[in-house]
């Protein structure tokens, strides 16, 4: 279990290159809690905190990204050992959380608490 929240731990948001850089917003945080308390389902955070070059690395051109802020995740929600279809959780998040940024993508959910900006994109 995790030091953050019921199922999130400060290492699964870490910057993937190693830089050290893990901060995480609480509202995300929450947001994701809520996901998986709602499902009642784990998570696996596959890409959370972003150094500027890490982002560059996987990428990302986008020079605002949330994951330079510790405001974005991306999720794999899991039940019973299977990935939840992320329609299914991308759904739930438009209908339950109005205000924040979530992409949806064939293999995985986009969570991002910008601030003052909905946005929705997606397969």
């Amino acid at each position: 279990m995790g030091d953050l929240s019921k199922n999130l731990s400060r290492h699964e948001f870490a910057c993937k290159c190693g830089c050290g850089f893990d901060t995480v917003d609480q509202e995300t945080l929450r947001v994701i809690q809520d996901v998986c308390d709602n499902f009642e389902c784990s998570v696996i955070i596959t890409s959370g905190c972003r150094c500027p070059a890490h982002n560059r690395a996987v990428g990302s051109a986008i020079k605002n990204s949330q994951h330079l802020l510790g405001r974005a995740a991306d999720c794999v929600f899991m039940l019973d050992g299977n990935p939840i279809d992320p329609t299914e959780i991308h759904y739930y998040l438009v209908s339950e959380h109005e205000g924040y940024g979530f992409g949806l993508y064939e293999t995985f959910n986009h969570i991002d608490t910008r601030s003052g900006k909905q946005a929705r994109w997606g397969a």
